[in-house]
């Protein structure tokens, strides 16, 4: 499969998880963002379990808690701190910074070339997202910007180590390894979760099935194939559509208005994701996934 076809196949991850805001607020208004995160990656986790048949061994285990951490437990906990804080448009931003995160933990991590036109087309990125998302009502809030910030760290972190301990094993079982590790982590705080439970309706059932068996599951299934494939900037730089998929999505469902300032972010930003990944081509010499660290 060549690169072009890797790109598209990943870029539907970050596109499907634009439909996220959509499902959270039209089905499951009355779930608080713990609860949200922990039946979003527990059962999807124990399913594909059942699936894949295969539990990670030695090394492994402590590797995948690890992931599972930043991949889902942290970056999800801090992700909904954040929306909750923060305007959604702020929010939005503040993830948008995370392939500018990748490409410094890959220097240091991975050993990958710092490449400028790369770091030129992300910020031009993060300024289209401001344009499709930002309105000027926005206000800011320390502890918000602080969670999203650091939550974009997370993921951040954790796509450049899904890379540097890729087990060899397909994506499949990747997966379903580092949802229920994530799963695992979150489950002593749900005591403390604030959802009351008798709330929860037949519409909820259907968004949080959703939200875990294709918005976590499936597109982290691809989005760990496409880490294996492509560089984890280049991959972390197609996060960026997320934000251009809510907002047609929103546009589309839910009578949400595009204006023509939010149609120039939308071309400024898929702009940015060209840009990006012309930067980050990988050389020709380069055609390996990458070595399981020992």
């Amino acid at each position: 499969m060549t690169r072009s076809h890797d790109l598209f196949l990943t870029a539907l991850a970050p596109a499907i998880w634009g439909s996220s805001y959509i499902v959270t607020t039209q089905f499951l208004p009355n779930l608080d963002p713990l609860t949200i995160s922990l039946l979003r990656a527990l059962p999807a986790g124990l399913l594909l379990l059942v699936v894949v048949r295969q539990l990670p061994q030695g090394i492994w285990v402590p590797r995948m808690l690890v992931l599972g951490a930043l991949n889902f437990a942290i970056f999800w906990s801090l992700l909904f701190f954040a929306a909750y804080r923060l305007p959604g448009g702020v929010a939005a931003v503040m993830g948008a910074l995370q392939p500018f995160i990748v490409i410094f933990a890959a220097r240091g991590l991975l050993g990958t070339a710092i490449r400028p036109l790369a770091l030129l087309a992300i910020g031009t990125g993060v300024l289209g997202v401001a344009m499709l998302i930002l309105t000027p009502e926005a206000k800011l809030d320390g502890l918000g910007v602080l969670a999203g910030i650091m939550g974009s760290a997370s993921m951040a972190l954790g796509t450049v180590l899904s890379r540097k301990w890729h087990p060899p094993v397909p994506a499949l079982t990747f997966t379903a390894w580092q949802l229920t590790a994530g799963g695992l982590l979150l489950l002593p705080f749900a005591p403390f979760a604030e959802t009351d439970w008798a709330t929860l309706t037949l519409s909820s059932l259907i968004g949080l099935g959703y939200l875990g068996l294709i918005g976590a599951a499936l597109t982290y299934v691809i989005w760990l194939r496409g880490i294996a494939r492509l560089q984890p900037a280049a991959v972390s730089v197609l996060g960026l559509l997320s934000p251009i998929s809510a907002t047609v999505l929103g546009w589309l469902f839910v009578s949400e208005t595009l204006t023509p300032g939010q149609a120039i972010g939308m071309v400024i930003v898929l702009a940015s994701v060209v840009a990006g990944q012309y930067a980050l081509r990988r050389p020709a010499a380069d055609t390996t996934i990458g070595k399981v660290a020992a």
